[in-house]
């Protein structure tokens, strides 16, 4: 574990997710500051605030995808 808590946090490009009223959306190449040891993703207030601007234009998105779903309760 690495005792200096700046030294874990790296700038890098994240696809975030959001399970909006059952529907699942991703926003892909997110700037986030990520903790390398823990994944933990923090987001400017910048970013957050044209990450909601985005959800709430409900622009065309750029692709669509098949998610397959599991339930862990049934394994």
């Amino acid at each position: 574990m690495t005792t200096n808590s700046q030294a874990a946090w790296v700038e890098k490009q994240v696809t975030y997710t959001l399970n909006l009223n059952g529907q699942i959306i991703l926003i892909e190449n997110v700037p986030a500051r990520v903790n390398e040891e823990t994944g933990e993703q923090f987001f400017s207030p910048s970013t957050v605030e044209r990450l909601q601007q985005t959800l709430l234009d409900h622009p065309e998105p750029d692709h669509f995808i098949r998610v397959p779903v599991y339930n862990y309760a049934e394994n």
